[in-house]
């Protein structure tokens, strides 16, 4: 008896090990990224890198830990590559993305990356050289590559402006791909151009989204319905739609200060990635600021650096009553699967 005692003990011991490991949530850390070389990391997009067989996120490299005027730390930045392989988890820095295609110091903000016919396609606003203040033409630029690591660049894509940022791309089940991009001639309104084959694009007359000035749009399809965040610089509004054309404006996300180190003041342009039935949206905070959206330079002109410096956050989207709900103070299961 005794030992069948200690047999169903044991059994009982197995089963509640195999519950407990069945139930538990993977955390993410927060902060769930720094730049380790600026210390700027801004913008991120996440893709799934088909031959390293890992997660990338590319994001604009602010040059935050870099003293100089007024905003200059947000010009003359790279595309920085951080890559996880142990399913989002951990975040390591691998290097920059070398776009340059002519000569001088010049500026890479907010790529966009999608995967199709075998090739990798990065949109991404480029500028010409570095500024002092915010300015300068902004055009999109296309680039090609088989790894994610090897770029070619393939030109500029014509919109309706050359003040454009802020690719977010998504392809519509009849195969046509479409860009949703900020156009600041236009109040920064959200823009949208139709491509069949990413190369050639028509600019469609209406704004998407217009009315509240906004960027860093991202597109993505989630239980049902289309929905587009985007960043209004106190939070990230939310649309719903079902044609991905008409869009219904709902409410804010991400508008407040979390109780998560670095999570503060609001969270910023990001990314969203729909895993089987979750959905994370990777952002970025400026936690040494009170608001996203206001800091005070010194005397000399520089803002200083606990001003200028970024963080990225990941965090749970949640269907709740028709929208989108995200409630980064609860607990969250977060896992980046492998795709086969």
């Amino acid at each position: 008896m005794y030992k069948l005692a200690i047999l169903f003990s044991c059994i009982a011991i197995f089963q509640t090990a195999i519950a407990q490991s069945t139930n538990t949530i993977h955390k993410a850390d927060a902060p769930l990224y720094r730049d380790p070389i600026y210390d700027g990391a801004a913008d991120p997009v996440i893709v799934w890198n088909r031959q390293e067989k890992s997660w990338w996120m590319l994001y604009t490299q602010r040059r935050a830990n870099v003293d100089g005027p007024d905003v200059s730390y947000c010009y003359g930045s790279d595309i920085g590559i951080a890559a996880s392989s142990d399913n989002g988890k951990s975040w390591v820095y691998r290097g920059a993305l070398k776009l340059e295609f002519e000569k001088g110091r010049n500026t890479f903000w907010a790529p966009d990356v999608v995967y199709f016919n075998n090739t990798y396609h990065m949109f991404v606003a480029y500028i010409q050289g570095v500024h002092n203040h915010w300015g300068g033409s902004a055009r999109m630029a296309h680039y090609t590559s088989a790894n994610l690591w090897d770029w070619k660049f393939e030109g500029f894509v014509t919109l309706s402006s050359e003040k454009v940022i802020d690719a977010s791309l998504f392809q519509m089940p009849d195969k046509t791909w479409r860009m949703w991009y900020k156009d600041e001639t236009k109040g920064s309104a959200t823009m949208v151009a139709e491509s069949k084959d990413l190369k050639s694009w028509k600019v469609m007359e209406k704004p998407a989204i217009s009315g509240t000035a906004q960027e860093g749009p991202k597109i993505f399809f989630y239980k049902d319905y289309y929905w587009m965040i985007t960043d209004e610089w106190h939070g990230m509004r939310v649309y719903r739609s079902k044609d991905a054309s008409n869009w219904e404006k709902q409410g804010l996300i991400l508008d407040g200060p979390s109780a998560r180190p670095e999570d503060t003041p609001s969270g910023a342009h990001g990314d969203v990635v729909v895993v089987g039935d979750k959905a994370y949206i990777y952002y970025f905070t400026h936690p040494g600021r009170k608001k996203h959206s206001e800091a005070e330079m010194n005397s000399e002109g520089i803002y200083p650096y606990s001003i200028r410096r970024s963080s990225i956050q990941v965090a749970e989207l949640v269907l709740k009553e028709g929208t989108l709900s995200c409630d980064r103070n609860s607990p969250f299961d977060y896992f980046m699967p492998e795709i086969k």
